[in-house]
């Protein structure tokens, strides 16, 4: 394997000239930390099912089942997470998801009663007839036989949205303490990601029973209610958010533009430092600014890792806990969707960046990368997204 030749970015925001392939994750310079080069984990990949379409996230029920949503509008069963699951589409009426781009059905997430309520959230962009009105949380029901899935209601709607589905970003998931964290993008707005009273751009904190905001979030005083919802702010489009076990951390993974793909530790009311309307000073959307602009924000909170100068357009995070996977537990596991690769991160207690590894066994092998979530079995779980007869992957240790 290349040699990786990765840097932690802690202050300054600099990059340098390097190419991506699926075995090389150009890294960043001008920190002053050098994480060490960790040696490739041997790990074994099985194919649990196929015939997806652009299979963007992964729900496991107590059964051993699991679903899997696909952006164009459906929702899949697998019979099983082992190899050689069946998969069946789910009836669903998923008539008023706007599927354009990047937009359509996204993040989803079980809740924590699936059990008893069989219900589940997902993230999806909304038109009505052909026009996009917003991206909204609706909660679902899952039939006793698992074959259909009725709308129980709306949790949260007024997310912008763009009508090419542009930076939808939507990515849930279950926060230590039972609040419903949620990743999402400025829709390619400028003046969304720097305004708390607009949901793009974001990571939101909501209560799961009524989509309300949850306790202590950081602008709960504020007069808008949305603002109420905004837990940090600053941020481009932000497709992974990662809970890490036994702290409560929450690092999430963001789309860079042409370069700087950033993997941040979220801290309560924080400024992300993207702002491509450089103050409301630009009419357009000018995606040259830093992704963490410190002259501008100069309280900004810097990544803990960027990609430098080319993107691996990062996705999904998740971490791997557990014994079975030796000495890569408690590494970070980051999907790249450009990148076609998937990269772990050993992070120290401060989530800083001690070493990286980009596993040799996904190379030039299942194309475009997704979803990633750990399996109540211990295993990783991982979707392709090429766009036909896409994959749900098995990994574990070899």
């Amino acid at each position: 394997m290349r040699r990786i030749g990765l840097l932690l970015l802690v202050g300054l925001m600099s990059g340098c000239t390097a190419t991506s392939s699926p075995g090389q994750v150009p890294g960043s310079p001008g920190g002053t930390t050098k994480p060490s080069e960790a040696r490739p984990p041997a790990l074994k990949i099985e194919e649990v099912a196929g015939g997806l379409e652009h299979g963007w996230d992964i729900a496991f029920l107590p059964d051993g089942k699991a679903l899997v949503s696909q952006r164009p509008g459906k929702l899949a069963l697998l019979s099983s997470t082992r190899p050689g699951a069946t998969v069946t589409q789910v009836r669903a009426d998923f008539s008023d998801v706007l599927v354009a781009g990047e937009g359509g059905l996204l993040g989803m997430v079980p809740q924590p009663d699936f059990a008893i309520t069989r219900q589940f959230i997902t993230c999806q962009d909304h038109q009505e007839n052909g026009r996009a009105v917003d991206i909204r949380l609706v909660r679902w029901q899952l039939s006793e036989d698992g074959t259909s899935a009725t709308k129980v209601g709306v949790l949260l709607a007024g997310l912008p949205v763009n009508q090419s589905g542009r930076h939808s970003g939507c990515r849930p998931a279950i926060a230590a303490d039972g609040a419903l964290l949620v990743g999402t993008g400025d829709t390619a707005a400028a003046d969304v990601s720097q305004d708390r009273t607009k949901l793009g751009g974001k990571v939101l904190r909501l209560t799961l029973a009524t989509g309300g905001p949850a306790e202590g979030n950081p602008f709960a005083g504020a007069s808008n209610p949305k603002e109420r919802l905004v837990y940090t702010y600053g941020h481009r489009n932000l497709q992974g958010v990662a809970i890490r076990p036994g702290t409560g951390q929450i690092v999430t993974a963001e789309h860079g533009p042409d370069k700087n793909d950033e993997v941040n530790l979220i801290q309560a009311g924080g400024n992300y430092g993207w702002d491509p309307s450089k103050g409301g000073t630009k009419g357009g959307y000018d995606e040259n600014v830093p992704m963490t602009d410190l002259k501008r924000f100069p309280n900004a909170i810097p990544a803990k890792w960027e990609s430098g100068e080319t993107t691996e357009a990062v996705c999904a995070a998740t971490f791997l806990s557990g014994p079975q996977w030796g000495d890569l537990d408690g590494d970070l596991v980051v999907t790249a969707l450009k990148g076609a690769k998937v990269i772990l991160f050993k992070l120290d207690a401060q989530a800083n960046v001690q070493s990286v590894s980009i596993p040799p066994e996904f190379n030039d092998k299942f194309g475009r990368l997704r979803a990633a979530r750990q399996g109540p079995d211990g295993a990783l779980y991982i979707t392709t997204s090429n766009g036909s007869d896409d994959k749900l992957l098995r990994v574990t240790r070899d």
